[in-house]
């Protein structure tokens, strides 16, 4: 699937049993209904997918179960995450031979790393596939950010076409996009207002909250595409407070238990996460209630 990747694709979650396993089946009809429900890709093991509690087994599960449910109807973005550049290339390898369309590669560090090396490990990444690469930066989880200047260098690569930032710092975004033009495509995390990413032009956003909320997630990108700025921001006032909740408690909780508020038995978070409790649930809910 060469198309460029834009619009909205859900950061899903790894639907799990009270022993750690997979549930495919509960994945793969999430999959389809967010299918149904419009989204522009898939993107299985992100921050929200818990892609530091799972194992390897447990991931290729994951990864592979996505890329059966979509069918080839949307792109299928795989997260890769390690402290080790050989592991994450291992990754990479197995997710591009099992179908993914695109990886999404994020570095994990244990000790600092100088920018050379935090340039060479999403480097060494992209030379060893034949997919586009979607560099993720989160200065919040990662022990590393990238820089400016590696982000420059990077997108020289030409299998680096897109950036998904979670750095809070919009300014960042449009300093990435004046310095990196046409040659790196910019997606919003859920740290941003998508609105905003988009008017400055992003291509859309990589997001958990879309998990729960993709029909409302859609339209906001088709009125952005559309540039009808004032029914978009009215909308995403209203999806706004989705992000407040979600950025008061644990990402992956509150996306499971909204999931799980839909019908969805995806589990609780990976240990040592803790589930929410009763009244944080019923935040989620409210919100929820308020969103339609």
């Amino acid at each position: 699937m060469s198309a460029a990747f834009h619009g909205v694709f859900p950061y899903l979650v790894s639907p799990t049993d009270a022993d750690g396993r997979i549930r495919t089946e509960v994945l793969g009809r999430l999959c389809d209904e967010l299918i149904g429900a419009g989204v522009h890709g898939l993107t299985p093991l992100g921050s929200t997918g818990e892609i530091a509690y799972l194992g390897r087994e447990q991931r290729r599960t994951v990864v592979q179960a996505t890329i059966e449910a979509a069918q080839g109807r949307v792109p299928v973005v795989a997260g890769v995450a390690s402290t080790s550049t050989v592991d994450a290339v291992a990754q990479a390898k197995s997710y591009q031979k099992l179908g993914a369309d695109g990886i999404l590669a994020i570095l994990e560090a244990y000790f600092p790393l100088k920018d050379a090396q935090v340039e060479s490990y999403f480097r060494a990444i992209a030379d060893a596939v034949d997919i586009p690469v979607v560099i993720y930066t989160n200065p919040q989880f990662q022990g590393s950010d990238l820089t400016l200047d590696v982000v420059a260098r990077l997108a020289e690569h030409p299998r680096i076409r897109y950036i998904k930032d979670a750095s809070t710092n919009t300014g960042r975004l449009l300093s990435i996009i004046n310095r990196c033009g046409s040659e790196l495509q910019v997606f919003a995390a859920s740290a941003h207002i998508p609105a905003a990413v988009m008017l400055i032009g992003g291509v859309g956003w990589m997001a958990g909250p879309a998990c729960v909320a993709p029909k409302q997630s859609v339209e906001l990108y088709d009125l952005c595409k559309a540039q009808r700025w004032n029914e978009a921001m009215a909308l995403q006032r209203r999806m706004w407070r989705l992000n407040e909740a979600f950025a008061r408690y644990n990402l992956a909780a509150c996306i499971k238990t909204g999931l799980s508020i839909q019908g969805y038995e995806v589990g609780d978070p990976l240990a040592p996460q803790a589930a929410l409790t009763a009244d944080e649930r019923r935040v989620i809910e409210a919100v929820l209630r308020e969103l339609g």
